[in-house]
């Protein structure tokens, strides 16, 4: 994470470098006084530089606590402490400063902040805790760790539930009917959307009527109440619906060639 970092803050640095500003020169001065602790400072090598950025006279114990601060409350962009500074830290810069540990965690909240824009979770086994983006415009489900390979629903943070929606999955976690959804979701059983009962369709019109009365269509799972379904994927129509348009297109075919045979005059 320290090379991306230092990746980003070199490209920055290129990208303004034809930009020919005044160097920011720190003050002679061998002592100084903390504007934070108030304290005098008599080693000048005690006082905090953030790069050429700007230079106020903070010690570095106070910066590394004012760090510390901020990212206790997941605050990546750390701005400057001084009232009238509008300029904030280089995370490079202090790099040496804050020790690896906190920087580390200066880098996580910053890769956090920077998809704040996107759906997130974390894996929700806690001996990983992976941080897992949704690349699927908000539409994810079915989701596969990255670290530990654990199959789990984004939406309910849950191992994964075949078969079972993610208010069911809630009580019926650990119960034999999450291994009973793993089977129906291999052999592509649907689920009635009236009584939540498995329905099976060996072969056949896609739209099926279930014990309980409810018509569904078995392509996309939703109750239809005519004989076609209007699905995403296509439409789905009813195959005595097909077959009785087909019925009906051969009897106009043979109606139409009997009425031309019959207008055809006889010859002499």
């Amino acid at each position: 994470m320290g090379n991306t970092l230092q990746k980003l803050a070199q490209n920055q640095s290129e990208q303004e470098s034809p930009v020919t500003e005044s160097p920011v020169t720190e003050s002679p001065d061998e002592s100084f006084t903390c504007e934070i602790c108030i304290e005098p400072i008599l080693l000048p090598n005690k006082k905090f530089k953030n790069q050429n950025l700007c230079v106020h006279p903070f010690c570095m114990d106070c910066m590394v606590k004012y760090i510390s601060v901020k990212l206790e409350d997941n605050v990546g962009n750390i701005p400057c402490p001084s009232l009238s500074c509008e300029n904030f830290l280089d995370p490079i810069s202090c790099r040496n400063l804050v020790g690896p540990q906190l920087f580390v965690r200066w880098s996580d909240v910053l890769c956090e902040s920077s998809v704040l824009g996107l759906a997130y979770c974390y894996c929700p086994d806690r001996r990983c805790s992976t941080l897992i983006l949704d690349e699927c415009g908000g539409n994810a489900k079915r989701s596969k760790c990255p670290n530990c390979k654990m199959h789990f629903c984004f939406q309910c943070k849950l191992p994964w539930h075949s078969g079972f929606q993610c208010e069911e999955s809630r009580e019926l976690r650990d119960r034999n009917d999450v291994v009973f959804g793993v089977v129906a979701e291999a052999n592509k059983w649907k689920r009635c959307p009236q009584c939540r009962h498995f329905v099976e369709l060996i072969e056949g019109c896609k739209i099926v009527k279930c014990r309980c009365g409810a018509s569904f269509c078995y392509n996309c799972g939703k109750r239809v109440h005519r004989h076609w379904c209007n699905c995403d994927s296509a439409s789905v129509f009813c195959i005595r619906v097909i077959h009785g348009f087909t019925i009906i297109f051969i009897l106009l075919s043979i109606f139409f060639i009997f009425r031309n045979l019959n207008s055809i005059p006889p010859k002499n």
